[in-house]
């Protein structure tokens, strides 16, 4: 059977990107059960407010809520269950040792897709904004819309 190798987007967590500023991306894997997956193909997961956290050398994806299938009965898991990610040790060492050495640095899953038929992370190593970062940010991307308009309403 062809297995298709396009990417298809499930969440994006917006929120991230706005609440802190990314320094670095990477793509994980993670470790679901059947229902959750199925669950996933339907759109049921929401990023919002999970992060990442290292426990006995492994990485875990905490508070991303994947909502139980609907057709799932006694295999369906607990929703906000922390998540294992799967990364190659030399990548795991690295983010644990740039994380604990740099203060204020935390691991923020940005999105989740589908690459063919597995389900992928996209990890942010994130520094947190300040109030002032936001508005800045904000004020920013307000004069871009507006150049946008006057071009568009010119043209």
């Amino acid at each position: 059977m062809a297995e298709n190798r396009g990417t298809k987007q499930i969440a994006v967590n917006r929120q991230a990107r706005h609440e802190y500023f990314v320094e670095e991306t990477l793509e994980a894997g993670i470790e679901l059960f059947g229902t959750e997956v199925k669950s996933l193909r339907n759109g049921g997961i929401n990023l919002k407010d999970s992060w990442c956290s290292f426990e006995h050398g492994e990485l875990f994806a905490r508070q991303m809520h994947i909502s139980p299938y609907e057709k799932g009965n006694i295999f369906n898991r607990d929703p906000l269950r922390p998540k294992k990610l799967l990364l190659h040790r030399r990548e795991l060492n690295r983010l644990y040792g740039l994380i604990k050495q740099q203060q204020g640095l935390t691991l923020i899953p940005l999105q989740a897709y589908f690459r063919g038929s597995r389900v992928k992370i996209e990890l942010g190593v994130c520094r947190g904004k300040k109030l002032y970062d936001k508005r800045a940010d904000a004020a920013r991307r307000d004069a871009k819309r507006d150049i946008e308009r006057a071009m568009r309403q010119r043209g």
